[in-house]
């Protein structure tokens, strides 16, 4: 993939993980696959929304959807959630790294003043 399409998959990724009801979906997902209706069953919004967050969801490469028989049965696609820890990693490393100058630069005014 080119940068912009890592851009562009990554604002998909973060777009559909900004709602909370998504962001259920997906943690329900991560258990197993399932049924529309029984992603749908713990949340007291309607069938049609809750299509609407999984088409979100797809269109973002989070989830795939197959047909068997009536039922649609969504599954988890944990690659495109790697890719946006791989991002957010680069970031944590960067703000551990200064935080850990930071608090080693306190410490040598605090043993600066202690002398």
């Amino acid at each position: 993939m080119t940068a912009s399409t890592d851009q562009a998959a990554l604002d998909r990724t973060f777009g559909a993980l900004a709602d909370r009801h998504r962001r259920a979906i997906l943690a329900r997902l991560a258990k197993g696959p399932a049924t529309v209706n029984e992603i749908a069953e713990p949340f007291d919004i309607s069938l049609p929304a809750i299509s609407r967050h999984l088409k979100v969801l797809e269109a973002a490469g989070l989830i795939s959807r197959t047909r068997e028989a009536q039922w649609r049965r969504c599954s988890l696609i944990p690659e495109r959630l790697r890719e946006a820890d791989d991002w957010i990693a680069d970031y944590r490393r960067f703000w551990t790294g200064a935080f850990d100058r930071l608090e080693t630069y306190i410490g040598e005014l605090e043993d600066d003043k202690d002398a």
